[in-house]
């Protein structure tokens, strides 16, 4: 029996694995924001310092991904996932003994080091297992990971606080990140040549970009990529709507609880609305994209996150404006990281996919990084989160602005 006539192909079964790292890992990641107002009573730190604990995570992932993603590309992803999955678990699992705001950098800095492997290489394999007309399809169901994530630690933190503390929700998630280490090193395969597999979904289509134009463009050198205007253009826009959407993500149940004076469930309950609409999102969305191109999707997707971000602003004591802005934002948050991810399938040859994804990630780190400061210091001086979520609105315009002028011959 040939290996692509069994009746599930291994394209599945990876495609399940790297969800559930994704569901780990972003459950750490955006969990934070859930956790943050616990942390900030607990340590006695201001917001600039909770920001700042962030950034130490994102300063340890921007500056390791891009070496993560080029090694990658020559060692495999299988052993890249397992093992940065150990060194997650192991920073998140230190992240619950914290005493002190030093502490906190550093392991959340560890924490930050172990998540390079848990999205460059995990999108990079799956694109690898699947045809590319279905890598809209197969990111679309790997990236719920991350809105489920989202979503169950909403619901489930305020059950943690009233029954243990906010440290048990990083052991909790620590130990579901070593548990990981083990099923991704049973099941993962880092390209499904090496098992006498095709893509999934691959029929008479080329393996490597959108043509027979593809094949030439795997002849590129880096260099080349890395002069190439698109490379830049789609990672400017990329650091724009990353600032955009971590201005309000991560502040959101602050902003929510302290500024508007919502309970604490009533605020936690955003993180499970957030969660719940980015699988909206990207169950619809990212298979659209394959129809629609990524470049319209990019475009569409940003000018309807400047629109939710100005929602939130303009929500005032409205609940009901607060959750629907935050959801229909979450509904393209969880678009917005696969579909610039995507990009470096169908802009770049197949090769370099992941070394292209991890020289995007400090645009998208930077953002961030950018983002927490500004928005921590503007909190601070101002005592509302108005004019830092002001920011994010026209950091998301920008956004739709560069994109527009990628322009799809540099793919060919």
């Amino acid at each position: 029996m040939k290996a692509d006539d069994r009746l599930l192909h291994w394209a599945w079964v990876i495609l399940a694995t790297c969800f559930a790292n994704l569901f780990i890992n972003y459950s750490v990641r955006l969990g934070y924001g859930v956790i943050l107002p616990e942390m900030i009573k607990d340590l006695g730190i201001n917001r600039t310092e909770a920001g700042s604990i962030f950034n130490a995570y994102l300063f340890t992932y921007v500056t390791v991904a891009t070496f993560t993603g080029y090694v990658t590309d020559r060692l495999g992803a299988r052993r890249i996932i397992a093992f940065c999955a150990f060194i997650l678990g192991a920073g998140v699992l230190l992240m619950g003994t914290v005493k002190s705001l030093g502490s906190a950098y550093v392991f959340y800095g560890l924490v930050g080091l172990g998540a390079t492997g848990m999205w460059g290489p995990v999108i990079t394999v799956v694109q690898r297992w699947f045809a590319v007309r279905k890598r809209g399809l197969a990111l679309g169901i790997l990236s719920t990971g991350f809105g489920l994530g989202f979503a169950v630690m909403g619901a489930v933190f305020p059950w943690i606080v009233r029954n243990y503390t906010w440290r048990h929700a990083w052991f909790f998630l620590g130990a579901g990140a070593l548990i990981m280490v083990i099923v991704d090193a049973i099941l993962l395969r880092s390209d499904p040549s090496d098992s006498g597999h095709r893509p999934w979904g691959e029929g008479g289509e080329t393996a490597v970009g959108l043509g027979s134009k593809g094949l030439n463009a795997a002849e590129k050198s880096l260099s080349a990529i890395f002069r190439s205007r698109s490379f830049w253009l789609i990672g400017l826009s990329y650091f724009s709507i990353s600032y955009a959407l971590y201005s309000v993500t991560t502040f959101m149940v602050d902003y929510a609880r302290n500024q508007l004076g919502l309970p604490t469930e009533t605020a936690s309950y955003l993180a499970t609305v957030h969660g719940m609409c980015q699988v909206i999102g990207v169950l619809v969305i990212l298979p659209l994209s394959d129809y629609l191109g990524r470049k319209k999707t990019i475009m569409i997707s940003n000018a309807v996150i400047a629109l939710a971000v100005a929602g939130i602003i303009f929500s005032g004591g409205s609940v009901g404006m607060l959750y629907g802005s935050v959801g229909i934002m979450a509904v393209f948050y969880g678009v917005t990281f696969p579909i610039y991810g995507a990009c470096a399938g169908d802009y770049f040859p197949r090769n370099v996919m992941a070394t292209v994804i991890g020289a995007w990630t400090p645009f998208y780190g930077g953002g961030a990084i950018c983002s927490h400061w500004v928005s921590g210091i503007i909190r601070d001086s101002s005592g509302v989160y108005d004019k830092a979520f002001i920011v994010g609105v026209v950091m998301a315009l920008v956004g739709l602005l560069l994109i527009v002028f990628v322009r799809r011959a540099e793919a060919d």
